[in-house]
């Protein structure tokens, strides 16, 4: 039936369609049909508080997969995802990762940052939410990252993968709320990055385990995907602010993100700045970032460090966050290769070619040079 296939041709398809298909159902199941309802009191389902009988509530592994299992799946994608983090890095690598790492975060947390001043930091301009263009503008999709640079980039621009590989994950975005006045408590940041490292240790130590573990890197993506989705209701998604929400923060991030790397790369004397542009994506395993830091804030509400008022603000968000993000991946997943693309023709116009490294230009030319002397 080419299911695969099909899912592959969507943009962030391991994460958006089980997103969608999730919400689909979950609309369906809060829509209390009765003819469903009979069937399921007919199985012998149990009711819920409220009296309704939900196919997403019947409990067992069923319940615990699909509606329930979201955090522990996202806690072992970041674990996978450790795992594949290389240490081992090249000197040029190393520069340009830090580089693009560096600058695509600050300029998430710059725009987060300016947008809660002028708007409500939760429910802002189009429902936009501090929290919501952080987590989008700084976490950027690897695999594109690789496939853009592999094909219009150099060796050094390709390595650069394995530092940007540390922005997957919701760790960056809770440092930056922190950073804007969110106390979270201490023990949350380690709660979120101790899976990461211990992947990372493991990952680095035996590369027996770091094969072992890498398909938990893209397998677990449709699994907490589609359990996320079962906590969305379509209902509330369906007007066009949240369409334009999404759409805009995709815009945002390739333009602003790739200009900022670009001009990054720039200051640093690189003479192709391909990388910079590369990363101006938004991942599809960012979604997961607005369920975390909930439950981050729930942490710190229980530790009296946060109101219960405003971390209930973080869970109220969680959601709507979760499908303008999505939407932000659609976006940048069309918008950010186009934007390699033209950059890759304005070098080529300037006689630079992207795909060449430059130590190795320059030892070119001074061959040349020396048999030109001889």
């Amino acid at each position: 039936m080419r299911i695969m296939k099909t899912i592959q041709k969507v943009p962030g398809g391991l994460m958006v369609v089980p997103l969608m298909l999730g919400a689909l159902l979950n609309t369906i199941d809060q829509a209390h049909l009765p003819f469903i309802e009979s069937i399921l009191k007919a199985l012998g389902a149990s009711p819920t508080e409220n009296g309704y009988y939900e196919f997403f509530k019947i409990g067992g592994f069923t319940e615990a997969l699909f509606k329930t299992g979201s955090l522990t799946l996202i806690a072992m994608f970041l674990f996978c995802a450790g795992s594949q983090m290389d240490l081992k890095v090249g000197g040029k690598s190393l520069k340009k990762g830090v580089l693009v790492t560096l600058s695509k975060y600050l300029t998430g947390l710059t725009v987060g940052y300016t947008f809660s001043l002028f708007f409500d930091p939760m429910n802002g301009l189009l429902g936009l939410s501090s929290l919501a263009i952080i987590a989008a503008m700084t976490n950027s999709n690897g695999g594109m990252f690789a496939a853009l640079t592999g094909q219009y980039g150099n060796r050094s621009d390709v390595g650069a993968v394995a530092i940007l590989s540390l922005n997957d994950g919701p760790f960056f975005t809770l440092l930056a709320l922190g950073m804007m006045g969110s106390q979270f408590p201490f023990i949350a940041f380690i709660s979120v990055l101790l899976p990461i490292l211990i992947g990372m240790l493991l990952g680095n130590l035996d590369q027996e385990l770091r094969d072992f573990l890498k398909p938990g890197e893209t397998l677990t993506i449709p699994f907490f995907s589609f359990a996320l989705g079962a906590g969305m209701n379509f209902i509330n998604f369906f007007n066009p602010k949240v369409v334009g929400a999404g759409v805009t923060l995709g815009i945002m991030t390739t333009l602003l993100t790739g200009l900022i790397g670009i001009g990054v790369l720039k200051l640093f004397r690189e003479k192709s700045q391909i990388a910079g542009i590369a990363e101006a994506s938004t991942a599809g395993n960012a979604a997961a970032t607005p369920t975390a830091i909930a439950t981050a804030a729930a942490a710190a509400a229980n530790s009296g460090l946060m109101s219960t008022q405003r971390a209930q603000e973080f869970q109220n968000i969680a959601d709507l966050a979760t499908i303008q993000i999505s939407l932000s991946t659609l976006t940048t997943a069309i918008l950010c290769p186009l934007a390699v693309i033209l950059w890759d023709r304005h070098q080529r116009k300037k006689g630079i070619d992207g795909t060449r490294e430059e130590f190795k230009q320059q030892k070119h030319v001074s061959k040349d040079s020396q048999s030109a002397s001889q």
